[in-house]
């Protein structure tokens, strides 16, 4: 993918937090060495994995302008998606579910990584300039990174679609729909090839997005979830999804909103943290998800201290995926 060095880690964390995660290192030959380059760590939202921003940053390098300077970039599973929940698969069986939330979890092992505490990274992150770009779940988890000691000190955070709802929003009267809807998705194809086809007409993805979906979203059987089973299955199981309360959005369905707290309390914290960090607001222009009305209200709670406002025309809740090309565009605009 446009010539990128790319490397595989995982993380390890313990004994101060007990699950382990993957992360990779993406590196190429436009990066910049010198000490003002910046550092981009993406985050992920339910549902997906951390090679979905694997499209938006080869558009990234393809439209980098002159000037930008960007060192390498990083990616983050959440522990209980992507590759991590494969590795993690005995231990989420008991004690993650039915929430598993944002500011513990994903924030906790995000918070650890980027500065240094745990094993088998062999980047100090304490000299770089670092840019924490998150979706939905991830933009969250993002804010509460800074909850934890000591506060990681980014150059800025980039807060894609992010699932902060204000008083305006009442998740939980929708909560028990979202739930039955996604315990009813299909998590079960012949092949990744019939899996694209299945699931391309039914989401909205770009095409290379839904590519990286199958390739990196799904796994082989038979697991131990289902050991009797031929053919392709989800690596992050519909549990823990449910475990989330983000979504993974296809036409008409949605999931998961059990943490119904992180992301209320996000709309409380995201004043304090525009007030001492440079905070960046790219959303989708289409509100298939997120009515206007409440991306209003969280720029309302920033007490108008957020650094900028950009929406990505064509792309609903689901940004990276829908419109990665757009993405990409709204980040150069910040890093630039």
């Amino acid at each position: 993918m446009t010539n990128l060095q790319i490397d595989s880690f995982v993380f390890d964390a313990r004994p101060s937090y007990p699950l382990i995660t993957t992360v990779k290192r993406y590196r190429h030959a436009s990066f910049s060495n010198d000490a003002d380059a910046l550092t981009l760590i993406f985050a992920h939202a339910t549902g997906a994995h951390k090679e979905c921003w694997e499209p938006v940053l080869k558009y990234i390098i393809q439209g980098k302008r002159a000037g930008t300077k960007i060192k390498e970039a990083w990616s983050v599973d959440c522990p209980n998606h992507g590759d991590a929940a494969v590795l993690n698969e005995e231990l989420l069986k008991w004690g993650y579910e039915p929430v598993f939330s944002w500011d513990s979890q994903y924030a906790r092992i995000l918070h650890r990584f980027v500065m240094g505490l745990g094993k088998n990274i062999p980047t100090d992150f304490s000299s770089h300039r670092i840019v924490a770009i998150g979706h939905s779940m991830g933009a969250v988890s993002w804010l509460y990174t800074r909850t934890y000691y000591p506060p990681p000190p980014f150059a800025a955070i980039v807060l894609v679609d992010p699932m902060i709802l204000g008083p305006s929003f009442d998740v939980s009267s929708i909560g028990g729909f979202l739930d039955s809807t996604a315990l009813k998705r299909r998590d079960i194809w012949a092949s990744r090839e019939e899996a694209y086809k299945s699931l391309l007409p039914r989401y909205k993805y770009s095409k290379e997005a839904m590519a990286s979906y199958v390739e990196h979203a799904l796994r082989d059987l038979p697991t131990g979830l289902y050991p009797d089973k031929q053919g392709v299955t989800l690596k992050c199981v519909k549990t823990q999804e449910l475990a989330r309360p983000d979504c993974i959005l296809a036409t008409p369905t949605f999931a998961c909103y059990r943490d119904h707290q992180s992301n209320k309390l996000a709309w409380r914290y995201i004043k304090d943290i525009c007030a001492v960090l440079p905070v960046h607001f790219v959303n989708g222009a289409v509100p298939d998800l997120l009515p206007k009305e409440l991306k209003a209200d969280t720029v309302l709670a920033t007490d108008g201290n957020y650094k900028s406002w950009q929406e990505v025309q064509g792309a609903g809740h689901m940004v990276p995926q829908m419109a990665p090309k757009g993405t990409a565009e709204a980040i150069l605009n910040i890093v630039s």
